[in-house]
């Protein structure tokens, strides 16, 4: 059977649009369609699929709402699919809160829906290689992680002070991650003790809004990464094009092509591998929500170069995914749940501020 996909709009055209091109990814099978979201519901709890297209704007039962009680009730992954992306913007990002991988905007019937249907391809083909990732059982780490010294760090703190540069927060995040975001950084104190960094999986189109959404949630200023420029204290950076976001050894963010077979663009593991690199002090890494194991070796890499690195638990996370496979990994130091992470962070960096750091 393959892999089985299932298709929920309440409109005809968009319904046979989006079966299309699903049937014409090999290997990949129609499970049924739904026209609204309680009818979308009632399939996904008698016959789950492998991936579900999902429509926001429905009767009876919209996709936000569908999506919620289908990962509470029939959990499967979600990809939505929208018409317009300015028109729906802040509900998909409701929507990724609620469980949802990711958004695409929905292909067009006839030869100018090309772009629309290279854009689902994707989407669908990425999902089915998270889904054969084996996210439970990662590759182990090869040696104990070492863990510098209280000395050590404290020099790096004060070399850090006198280089007038805050630490780096670094933050990757997939399925649930918007709500998560909004949670963790409106927890800090304003403004931040820290240069904030995000890497969130979603579709290149929709992180303009995404900046614009976390920034009107948390009162903080939040806007996309810029090739060039150095983490600011206070400010937050999202990870803003199909590429990857790196920080260069001069300190300067950098988009760069890298990994031609990454599944994700941008990618939690490129960002934490080249922080891990820096020469900068070493900062901090949270891993939230996600479906896959995106950051989990990068985490163990900065782990390895002296920084602190946290992860969501399990019983608040809507996938435990991203963070559980860096748990199994040995790549964290601490495993808590959402709302003790803003608090903690802040609580790390006061003691390597002093010298007490563990």
């Amino acid at each position: 059977m393959g892999f089985r996909v299932a298709i929920v709009n309440d409109l005809a055209m968009a319904r046979e649009a989006l079966r299309r091109v699903v049937l014409s990814i090999p290997g990949t099978s129609l499970a049924w369609t739904a026209n609204d979201g309680l009818e979308a519901l009632q399939r996904a709890k008698a016959d789950r699929p492998d991936l579900v297209l999902m429509d926001l704007i429905m009767p009876v039962m919209d996709g936000v709402e569908c999506t919620r009680r289908v990962m509470a009730e029939a959990p499967c992954p979600i990809v939505v699919v929208t018409a317009t992306v300015e028109g729906n913007a802040s509900r998909v990002y409701d929507a990724i809160g609620a469980g949802a991988l990711d958004a695409v905007e929905t292909p067009r019937l006839g030869p100018t829906g090309a772009q629309g249907d290279r854009a689902l391809v994707e989407k669908v083909n990425a999902v089915r290689r998270m889904r054969t990732e084996d996210v439970m059982t990662p590759r182990a780490a090869t040696a104990p992680v070492p863990t510098p010294s209280p000395v050590a760090r404290a020099a790096e703190a004060v070399a850090q002070e006198r280089s007038g540069t805050a630490p780096i927060l670094a933050i990757g995040a997939s399925t649930g991650g918007p709500q998560a975001l909004a949670t963790l950084i409106g927890a800090l104190p304003s403004p931040a003790p820290f240069s904030i960094i995000v890497v969130q999986h979603m579709d290149a189109n929709f992180l303009p809004g995404m900046a614009t959404w976390l920034g009107s949630h948390t009162e903080r200023p939040v806007r996309l990464a810029r090739a060039g420029e150095r983490p600011e204290a206070g400010t937050v950076l999202i990870a803003g094009e199909p590429r990857q976001l790196v920080l260069t050894p001069q300190g300067a963010l950098e988009y760069v092509e890298g990994d031609p077979a990454a599944i994700h663009r941008p990618s939690v593991n490129a960002l934490f591998h080249s922080l891990a690199q820096c020469r900068s002090a070493p900062g901090f890494a949270v891993l939230l929500t996600g479906m896959g194991k995106d950051g989990a070796e990068g985490m163990l890499a900065m782990r390895s170069a002296g920084w602190h690195t946290v992860v969501q638990d399990q019983a608040t996370s809507v996938v435990w995914g991203m963070p559980g496979a860096a748990s199994q990994l040995g790549a964290a130091q601490q495993v808590l749940p959402l709302r003790e992470i803003g608090p903690a962070l802040v609580q790390a960096a006061a003691a390597r501020r002093t010298g007490g750091a563990r």
